[in-house]
């Protein structure tokens, strides 16, 4: 069985060796051993996940690196390639800094894992990592660029799992995998697709050997959104904004997550025509005059709470801009705010989905979670 063992592991670091020399070059190496299987992924397209025998896992993320899970009990191969993270099981004091990932390892039932947040108690929406913090169960190890080493060392961190944000300081990432800390950059943002943003939670699955349990969570959240995703347009157009402290609408580009997300539930994005990357930061601010001719007549508008907090009266938005009074949602009542939960809950992107296809079909939508009409 050893034996058996130790050649898998040949085999793994001959493969990955060859994977890195196929891409430079018009002609393919034969590789030397393949995996037993591939991970089956419907919309994220910004990782993959090989198996090979013997329980080792070959996640790659797209200009990220790629990341050997080795079993508990198992070795690493002697020698692999540079841009190859060895990550060991169990993985359960993991000091996490990426806010996307804490639901997702909620709906796997492994906040548990989680030892250190770059995240204080009161930075979270999410109950159970509130809860955490406030008990000592986890504890804050500071922010993405500040993290506290001696904390992090102490507490034996077997992995840090960071945003690209950390690309702005790379100097921390250096030094924590100075101090023996593998640093993961999870890339769930660049994902073109909102559902391709939720099936991260099979990457994370991945790493905690709880794959079926994620791929009976994603395949129920896509049996509950087909019969919205199946229907035609409803016609109706959506404004989803919120107003800065220079006098200006923060509005997405039409490539963003959020428009698609419009999309996906049968309404129509406006303004429309706003070219962008299909990222995160995929925002742009309009001066007043604009945004009110290019959203004046929408159907439904949606006020993001993510920077200034939630709204909860059609006053309230008008202290913000009285220039909003003539807005057609305003005069019917289809006002909305989200609630400052959506942001931090990345398996919600589904019922979100199905909620604004409840304010565009549905006179009086009831038990909403993620948005609340302003009265």
């Amino acid at each position: 069985m050893k034996c058996r063992a130790l050649l898998t592991l040949a085999a793994l670091a001959a493969l990955t060796a060859l994977a890195g020399c196929a891409a430079a070059g018009p002609e393919r190496s034969e590789p030397v051993a393949e995996p037993v299987s591939r991970m089956e992924l419907s919309y994220a397209q910004q990782f993959t996940v090989d198996y090979y025998e013997g329980d080792y896992k070959l996640i790659t993320i797209d200009e990220s690196g790629r990341y050997l899970v080795v079993p508990e009990g198992g070795e690493a191969p002697e020698e692999l390639p540079e841009d190859v993270t060895v990550l060991y099981q169990p993985l359960d004091r993991i000091y996490l800094v990426a806010t996307s990932a804490m639901d997702l390892f909620r709906s796997l039932d492994a906040v548990d894992a989680i030892r250190l947040s770059g995240t204080d108690a009161d930075g979270w929406e999410i109950p159970e990592a509130r809860q955490a913090l406030e008990s000592g169960e986890m504890l804050y190890a500071g922010k993405y660029n500040a993290p506290d080493y001696e904390l992090i060392l102490s507490e034996g961190c077997d992995l840090a799992v960071e945003s690209t944000m950390i690309y702005h300081n790379p100097e921390v990432k250096e030094q924590l995998e100075r101090l023996g800390v593998p640093v993961l950059v999870e890339r769930s943002s660049y994902e073109g697709h909102p559902l391709g943003r939720m099936e991260w939670i099979k990457l994370y699955a991945a790493l905690l050997d709880q794959e079926e349990e994620a791929a009976a969570l994603y395949d129920r959240m896509l049996e509950e959104l087909a019969p919205i995703l199946d229907q035609e347009p409803t016609g109706k157009t959506v404004a989803f904004f919120y107003l800065t402290t220079t006098g200006t609408a923060n509005v997405r580009k039409s490539g963003d997550y959020i428009p698609k997300m419009i999309r996906m539930a049968g309404g129509e994005y406006v303004p429309s025509g706003l070219t962008g990357e299909d990222n995160a930061l995929s925002t742009m601010n309009m001066d007043l005059e604009s945004f009110y001719a290019a959203a004046r007549d929408a159907d439904v508008l949606i006020y993001s709470s993510t920077i200034f907090g939630e709204l909860q009266t059609v006053d309230q938005l008008l202290q913000e801009s009285g220039l909003l009074a003539d807005f057609k949602a305003v005069q019917t009542g289809d006002v909305w705010c989200t609630g400052k939960n959506m942001f931090q809950e990345s398996m919600g992107l589904g019922q979100m989905i199905l909620e604004i296809h409840q304010i565009l079909t549905q006179p009086e939508p009831q038990g909403l979670t993620y948005l609340h009409r302003l009265t």
